[in-house]
This record gives C-alpha cells, structure tokens and sequence, in this order.
C-alpha cells in the first residue's frame, strides 16, 4: 500500500521539520545570513530610476536590516502604484495630477509629496547635426509637425525625425505641458502623429547616436558626452542657455523641473527614516554625482 497525507497532515509534516531544524542549529561551519527585517517597495519614474537605486544602494550598506525593491515604468505607473497600494514610495517627474489625487483620495489614500531633487531637461541631437540652439517656440513647432526641415532652424536640408518618451512617462507630460503648450493650460497641442515613442531613456539616446536627423530630449543626468546638447532659449530673442546643475538653480534654464517621492499618506517607521535620509547632505551627493541637481548643499 502507497503512503499518503491526509489533508492537512503536510503542514504539520513541514512544521515538525522545522522545528527539529531549529533545534538542532545550524550545521558546523555553515555561515548565519542576517534576512531583512523591513522591505521598502520603491516603483515609478525612469528619470529619477537611477538616482533611485544608487540612493537604494547606498542606505542598505548602511542599514542590513531593509531592502529596498526599486524598479521604474515610469511616474504614471508608479503612481497607479500608489493609487493601489502596492509600493510605499512612487517616484515621479512631474507633480501628482489632480485625477490621480481624486482617485487615491476615493480609495482612502492621502499622497504626500517630497522633493527629492531638481532636473533639467536637456534637447539632444547627433553630433553631426550643425543646430546650435533653439527656442521654445522652436520647439512646440517642430514637436508638433509644424516644422519638419532642420533647414527651417538654421541646420542642413534633412527631414526632421522626432523622438520622445512613451505617454506614461513624466517626462512626456512635462515636456507636453511645458514645451508644446508653452504652460498654458488652455492649449490643447499634441505630438505630431509621426513622433517615434521610445519606452526609455537610453533607448532616445541610442537611437541619437545612430540617426543624424534625430532630435530628442532627456534628463541632464543621462546625457553622455557622445551626445550633442542644444541652448535653449524661453523667447526667440535669447538668451540661449545651456541645461546645468548653476543655471537649474539660477532659474535661467527654461526647461527645468522638481523630482518627487510620493507616499500613501505620512511615511512611518523606515519609509520616514529612509526618506530623511534621502534628503540629507550624504544623499544629495550622489544626486550630484549622477548628474541631477541637488535640493540639500
């Protein structure tokens, strides 16, 4: 006759295991690995995933007791993260949007918002290209199809190829509001039809190397020396300025921003420890480091 569990009787099977285990201690020469004891879930923007896991990075060397999950998809998939409440922290580009707010408030969570650092971000073309500058209203217009010749802006007679970021990305709300509708609220211009949407960062700034009519933007911290960076000016007059950390902070970069952490309502326990963290000197460092610009000296 075959042996069989009854329902029920592997649990206890399992259990007796283990407690036999325990008793017994851990085998002669086996090393005892210290587990977390605190799991912070961190999800959202692609700018800020980086900055995110090097800060994640460097807080668990310090603290062995939390692990820090981190992953991005962007501020508006962090956000709905929240909204559900499957992380602790969201990252974001861009400001919560009042729709969002409504629908984590109908669920009974209150966003509390962090800024964690500041960004620029920069318009980057192939090194080939000869364009220099280019204005906002430059901007709007070629984003938008209305310009489609680089000859129209002071370059050589190629077609204009456009490339942005995917709709859930913060940074294509920002740049959306900001750049094509100039921050009026009432304008209602959208992406040219023909717009290449890319999922990342890196994927624009791959596509950049490769593609001399190419024109695409992304944060400062993830422009390379192999890419081109063009002046931008806020009126077709001037001044042109060049996207960094001094003209963030001088207010003189016209396509500037604030990085933000969100919580489902006041952060408790290791969430608000590793969020004071964030905002200390050693924390904005590493922003720093990566290029962004830091809100802490």
């Amino acid at each position: 006759m075959k042996p069989f569990l009854r329902a029920g009787a592997a649990p206890l099977l399992l259990a007796g295991l283990l407690m036999l285990m325990a008793c017994q201690g851990p085998t002669p020469g086996t090393p005892v690995v210290s587990q977390p004891s605190a799991l912070i879930e961190n999800k959202g923007s692609d700018t800020l995933v980086n900055l995110a896991l090097a800060w994640a990075e460097t807080y668990q060397a310090q603290n062995p007791h939390v692990r820090i999950s981190v992953t991005g998809g962007g501020s508006g998939t962090g956000l709905a993260a929240l909204i559900n409440g499957t992380v602790d922290i969201a990252n974001a580009s861009r400001p919560i949007k009042q729709e969002e707010l409504e629908r984590a408030k109908a669920d009974g969570i209150e966003p509390v918002e962090f800024i964690v650092a500041r960004d620029a971000i920069a318009i980057i073309v192939n090194p080939n290209n000869p364009v220099e500058r280019l204005s906002i209203d430059q901007l709007s217009d070629i984003y938008s199809g209305k310009i489609n010749n680089w000859r129209e802006v002071g370059g050589e007679d190629r077609p204009i190829v456009r490339l942005s970021r995917e709709t859930n990305s913060g940074t294509h709300v920002y740049f959306l509001e900001h750049v094509l509708r100039k921050g009026n609220k009432e304008d209602r211009t959208l992406f040219s039809t023909d717009t290449l949407l890319l999922p990342s960062s890196e994927g624009i700034s791959a596509e950049i190397r490769q593609n001399p009519n190419a024109i695409g933007y992304d944060g400062l911290g993830y422009v390379t020396e192999d890419l081109k960076v063009v002046a931008v000016a806020k009126d077709p007059a001037g001044p042109f300025i060049m996207p960094s950390a001094e003209t963030v902070n001088a207010k003189t970069y016209p396509i500037a921003r604030d990085l933000y952490m969100y919580t489902p309502g006041e952060p408790q326990g290791e969430v608000a420890r590793y969020l004071a963290w964030i905002l200390s000197p050693q924390a904005q460092a590493i922003v720093t480091e990566l290029g962004f610009v830091p809100i802490v000296p």
